[in-house]
């Protein structure tokens, strides 16, 4: 079951495939402790780096663009990234408060 939030970021995905842009979902699949999105929550990312949607919260969101714009930019299909409270670079991204997060990036025609 789609929810209407879903169905935006499909739909602009949509706009941006008619438009010819590279585009990237990027789904949360899994979490550990504090997330600030849950799985299944979803972002859309096009060449451009202009996005919809979400997968957590702003610093997170900011490498998860990153990381979609060097799938585009590397023709890569997919890449499953990980967000680890553990990570020397927790607080940069966001997780410093205990959560963890797993999304699953992949290229979308």
């Amino acid at each position: 079951m789609q929810n209407s939030f879903d169905e935006k970021i499909l739909e602009e995905a949509d706009t941006w495939l008619k438009l010819g842009q590279s585009v990237v979902l990027a789904t949360v699949v899994q979490t550990w402790g504090s997330s600030p999105r849950p799985t299944g929550s979803r972002m859309i990312v096009n060449e451009h780096g202009d996005f919809s949607g979400s997968v957590s919260g702003g610093c997170v969101e900011s490498a998860v663009v990153r990381e979609c714009l060097d799938l585009i930019q590397n023709k890569t299909k997919c890449k499953k990234i990980e967000f680890k409270v553990s990570n020397e670079s927790a607080w940069e991204v966001g997780l410093a408060c205990g959560g963890e997060i797993a999304v699953y990036l992949e290229t979308i025609q």
